[in-house]
């Protein structure tokens, strides 16, 4: 196991370095919790937005007792990768997604501020053993890839209708 290093040892290395790195990579399997929603903006681009629900299960240690915790994911996919997704996926399949987080600030209707987490999908990749979902996740794969040109595209938070 690598040595641990103090709060201070950190701070110092930090400090130290002409670079900064970081990382932004988020990696989820899940089922998802409800249809896919597809909304086509004004530019012409094509955004969808789900849900998929991760559980973690474990054994309580002092009293045997098995636990569960399931966390809510929100995710938005882009361009051809949005219109697969939107035709192939439906509440409670199972879907595996690669992005990086984003955080969205808006003003609601009354003038407050808001803010949501969600993950910038990517990739996706369709799991359930549907044949014709099987189908568009390989096609999605090997035609589409992980779809860059368009995930990657930075839209302003104006242009997103939700």
């Amino acid at each position: 196991m690598g040595k641990w290093y103090t709060r201070e040892e950190c701070i110092d290395n930090y400090k130290k370095k002409e670079k900064a790195m970081s990382v932004n990579k988020v990696i989820l399997i899940g089922n998802l919790g409800q249809d896919v929603e597809l909304k086509t903006l004004p530019t012409g681009a094509t955004v969808a937005n789900f849900s998929i629900a991760t559980t973690e299960k474990w054994s309580d240690k002092k009293t045997n007792e098995k636990k569960e915790e399931t966390t809510w994911h929100n995710i938005v996919v882009w361009g051809k990768t949005a219109e697969m997704c939107a035709q192939y996926l439906s509440k409670g399949k199972q879907v595996f997604v690669e992005g990086k987080i984003q955080v969205r600030s808006w003003e609601d209707q009354e003038g407050k501020k808001r803010y949501t987490t969600e993950v910038k999908a990517d990739r996706v990749q369709f799991l359930s053993s549907n044949s014709d979902v099987n189908k568009a996740s390989s096609y999605a794969n090997e035609n589409i890839g992980n779809a860059q040109v368009e995930t990657n595209v930075n839209y302003a938070s104006s242009d997103i209708p939700f």
